[in-house]
């Protein structure tokens, strides 16, 4: 019987061998401490009692009708590398202000959110960069966090500022965009409280979803970027739950603890409870659910839906799904919470890909596992899609108009001439230059890029139509920066020309692209920038699969970048000429 079963079959009581403070450093999340979320932050001016006015999730776009509240959120982070151990397996872990995951920024719909970053990576040093996924960023690219394109790395004993608007509002997470840096702890929540499209009776906070490897990321990474392809798939070792698993540990070179402790949650009789799931991973398609439970869907990524009912929902690296969950059991009652990693070619690999936690009704003995009535739904979806694009209907509508130009990028991969394999968009693949961003090379007015910069000049076009033909044989989950990409097609096979609910298509920042099909997908051009476009799979991604959306160049020049962004670049050519600062990768 497999280590999994044996702790399916709830005979061995749900204590913790490690203390939180080994597993997951001073984080509660995971824990029945854990905050629960208000409906905003109360300290703020209410118009109409709420922050927002009477703007509601049908009435407003949630990208384009920010409120100004005036109120600005600050936090201080401190990053560090520390020995912990959130399966039981011990490993050196990238945190945040001591804590993996990382602390859940909080922030109201308009807010200005303001992170003083101090980047104390030390055995070995490291760079660093924070990237805030999903946010507007309108007029504010400096603040996107991205090396080689928005801003130089952090150098190590460094400093950095960001500060941004709120907006949109929803479920989200930050983590570092250097490298694949961010797979080794470097990563947190990200909250911004707005309108409600349902209503529910307590907000449990994050539910973070990690595919987990014990070893470092350079160490994967440098087998990645070589020339053995048995090695370009790397697997994962195990998959979390708010940063929190069981592992066995027998065979384990290194120091590891059976039992290390699963995240627990408390459901109440009766009540709603909204749950913010968030893929956090670095390369699997989660498959999440909850025994005995049906879950209504209220939000994908930063976009509210009309609501509907799933038993499982289907998550890529970096997208999100809030769902409402009415607790309809006993009190006394205990049932698994699931997560697990799809398998076959379409997705990467995992060694172990079911994560658990176990969900306690009020009266429930704590300690307890989940019974033999504990019943697992047979999940019978694709491997790797997301729900329909027919089901997920934004709350506020918004036709389709006719783009202003239209392209067809192919997403390849091939052996280089240095038998590397490499990923590549028409044929080109990304390196970036970790001390020239390209935000800074168009403020000048550059006209010209290297090829392997990947720049798209989408002029002043007011709109812009991609269709993405995919040529490999697995999935990839596809981001766009600071922008709301309407997701009009998706399949297999070559695109027909149909597009999913026209007069208002499913509106989201990350849609997974299937093996061997297309992604069509479409946004407004009113962001001036460059904008990353690329696969969310950090190996992938340090492979080369990204380009870059030139905005409005011109506009670009009026962009008032502060001299904090150009120091960046400065302090990082003063660390070059003293350390050794090996790019094995694209610097993403």
């Amino acid at each position: 019987m497999s280590y999994i079963s044996k702790l399916l079959q709830g005979t061995t009581a749900l204590v913790a061998a490690l203390s939180q403070s080994q597993t997951n450093g001073v984080s509660r999340l995971g824990t029945f401490e854990a905050p629960k979320l208000p409906e905003f932050i109360p300290n703020s001016p209410l118009v109409d009692g709420q922050p927002w006015g009477l703007k509601s999730s049908s009435n407003s776009d949630p990208y384009a009708d920010a409120p100004n509240t005036g109120v600005v959120r600050s936090y201080d982070f401190t990053l560090t590398r520390k020995n912990l151990s959130p399966d039981g397996f011990e490993k050196s872990t990238f945190l945040v202000n001591g804590q993996f995951p990382g602390p859940t920024i909080e922030a109201n719909w308009g807010d200005t959110i303001e992170v003083n970053v101090k980047n104390n990576i030390a055995n070995p040093e490291e760079g660093t960069t924070l990237h805030w996924h999903g946010i507007r960023q309108l007029g504010t690219e400096w603040m996107d966090g991205v090396p080689t394109v928005s801003m130089c790395p952090i150098v190590p004993g460094g400093s950095y500022t960001y500060r941004f608007q709120a907006n949109p509002y929803g479920t989200s997470w930050y983590h570092s965009h250097y490298s694949s840096q961010y797979i080794n702890g470097l990563w947190g929540p990200l909250i911004i409280h707005g309108p409600k499209n349902s209503e529910y009776d307590t907000d449990l906070g994050p539910v973070t979803l990690t595919d987990y490897y014990h070893r470092d990321y350079l160490t994967i990474l440098s087998e990645v970027m070589g020339t053995d392809g048995t090695k370009f798939r790397p697997a994962s070792d195990n998959n979390l739950i708010n940063g929190k698993m069981n592992f066995n540990c027998t065979g384990v070179t290194g120091t590891c603890e059976d039992n290390a402790g699963l995240s627990k949650f408390q459901f109440t009789s009766g009540k709603r409870h909204r749950l913010r799931l968030i893929n956090t991973g670095s390369a699997g398609i989660q498959k999440f659910s909850i025994d005995n439970h049906i879950m209504t869907v209220i939000a994908n990524d930063f976009t509210p839906v009309e609501p509907y009912d799933t038993d499982v929902v289907t998550l890529a690296v970096a997208q999100r799904t809030d769902v409402i969950v009415k607790a309809t059991e006993k009190p006394t009652d205990i049932f698994w919470m699931r997560s697990i990693l799809s398998s076959g070619d379409c997705t990467e690999p995992s060694d172990q890909p079911v994560a658990l936690a176990a969900v306690y009704y009020e009266k429930a003995n704590k300690t307890a596992a989940p019974g033999s009535n504990s019943q697992a739904y047979n999940e019978t979806g694709e491997p790797c899609a997301n729900d329909a694009l027919t089901t997920t209907v934004p709350s506020h509508k918004m036709a389709l108009a006719k783009p202003a130009t239209t392209i067809e990028v192919e997403v390849n991969f091939v052996v280089n001439a240095t038998g590397h394999l490499v990923w590549t968009m028409d044929n080109s693949t990304y390196r970036g230059d970790l001390g020239n961003p390209l935000l800074l090379l168009a403020k000048t007015g550059t006209q010209s890029y290297k090829p392997e910069r990947n720049v798209y000049d989408f002029g002043s076009n007011s709109s812009v139509r991609v269709v993405l033909n995919n040529k490999t044989p697995t999935s990839h989950p596809w981001h766009l920066h600071a922008h709301e990409m309407n997701i009009l097609a998706v399949g297999t096979g070559e695109w027909d020309g149909s597009i999913a609910n026209s007069d208002n298509p499913q509106r989201r920042d990350v849609q997974i692209m299937p093996a061997g099909g297309y992604l069509v997908v479409q946004w407004d051009s009113t962001n001036p920038g460059v904008w990353p476009f690329h696969c969310h799979i950090a190996w992938h991604l340090s492979a080369g699969l990204y380009l870059n959306v030139l905005e409005n160049a011109p506009a670009i020049a009026d962009l008032p970048i502060p001299s904090t962004a150009y120091q960046t670049c400065r302090d990082w050519a003063s660390f070059k000429d003293t350390s050794l600062v090996p790019q094995i990768d694209s610097g993403l």
